[in-house]
């Protein structure tokens, strides 16, 4: 016959007293459990099915607990799987097993990255679009004021361009958003703001509620050639056009957010980047998007009657007078230059019915 299981020894503690005494505890083959003092003496009996029994977690002391009171509390952690296996089907050392079996943690990681990589790769994408399209236009010009008024502090300088030279890009500005499909509902409100670019340099760039801002630096690098610079404004008039810069956002918020469901709070992350709306700046658009704003800008400039191969010598410049010529981005907005060169030319051929 099988032997009866050996007792542990732990000690005993009444319910509402601090004061422990040695004891042991043994479970008999009908399932009645009692704790006895050192002199065989029991301080409690009761069926096993309905004590209070604590997991197993590492080296941390049991509690058995009886439904009259009172606790038996041991280290014995193998004697107290040893003694209760017979009478009952739950696994109380699942997650000590766990913690000591290292390569099943291997397989929660991997669970968590599969379900992590189909979240941005499914998820993302469609809560993006849903936030875009309930997105109010005054939360899109909280995000941009805050922008703009970040980098005049922390960049800009006030533009220097003569008011003469503002009002002719101004003018041509205002003939490209008439053009513009959101021209008849005003949303958004597109506006051209001039600045000395400092630290960026030649550039320009739009912000979600329509602000598009020119450099000063840009004006001079383009020469007397404005049909250029009206090409680069179609650019970024597309960028606003099809929301991308508000889809970029919102897609590094929810990149934010599966950060946090990793690793815990990241501190100011999210709200950095959908409420002080600096962030905007750090993000760069997809080959996607800027190929589309390419698109845009061609159609617009062929609509106002103006040279739709315009942006096309944008580039050329950049490849010519800045070097850019590898397949690199251009101020980390702009991918590579060559291609655009090719592809915004053979599109601007199509669009004006040339061969």
């Amino acid at each position: 016959m099988a032997s009866e299981p050996v007792p542990i020894t732990g000690l005993w503690r009444k319910s509402g007293e601090a004061r422990a005494s040695a004891a042991q505890l043994a479970i008999a083959a009908d399932g009645t459990t009692t704790v006895s003092d050192q002199s065989g003496t029991p301080h409690a009996s009761s069926p096993f099915s309905v004590l209070k029994i604590s997991d197993r977690v590492g080296s941390i002391p049991r509690h058995i607990t009886f439904p009259e009171g009172g606790s038996f509390e041991t280290s014995d952690n193998d004697g107290v799987d040893a003694l209760i296996a017979p009478h009952s089907p739950r696994r109380f050392g699942l997650i000590h097993e766990l913690e000591r079996f290292h390569p099943r943690l291997l397989v929660f990681v991997a669970v968590a990255i599969i379900l992590c990589a189909a979240l941005y790769r499914y998820a993302v994408p469609v809560l993006v679009e849903v936030a875009v399209a309930v997105t109010p236009p005054a939360v899109t010009a909280l995000m941009s004021k805050s922008a703009l008024a970040s980098l005049d502090q922390a960049i800009f300088e006030p533009s220097k361009l003569g008011t003469e030279r503002q009002k002719v890009l101004s003018d041509g500005f205002a003939g490209l958003i008439a053009l513009t499909p959101q021209a008849k509902s005003g949303h958004p409100a597109y506006t051209l703001n001039f600045r000395a670019g400092g630290a960026i340099g030649p550039n320009a760039f739009a912000l979600p509620d329509g602000t598009v801002v020119l450099t000063d630096e840009l004006v001079e690098l383009a020469g007397k050639d404005d049909e250029m610079i009206l090409g680069v404004l179609g650019h970024e008039i597309g960028h606003v056009d099809h929301e991308h810069s508000l889809r970029q956002l919102y897609r590094a918020a929810g990149v934010t957010a599966l950060i946090m469901l990793i690793g815990g709070d990241i501190g100011s992350g999210t709200e950095d980047l959908l409420i002080q709306g600096s962030a905007l700046m750090t993000l760069s658009y997809s080959r996607g998007a800027e190929a589309e704003a390419d698109r845009f800008s061609v159609e617009l400039m062929h609509k106002a009657g103006r040279d739709p191969a315009a942006i096309a010598r944008f580039f050329e410049l950049l490849r010519d007078k800045l070097g850019d010529s590898e397949e690199t981005d251009f101020l980390s907005t702009h991918p590579a230059t060559p291609e655009r060169i090719a592809e915004t030319l053979r599109y601007a051929r199509e669009v004006s019915g040339s061969n």
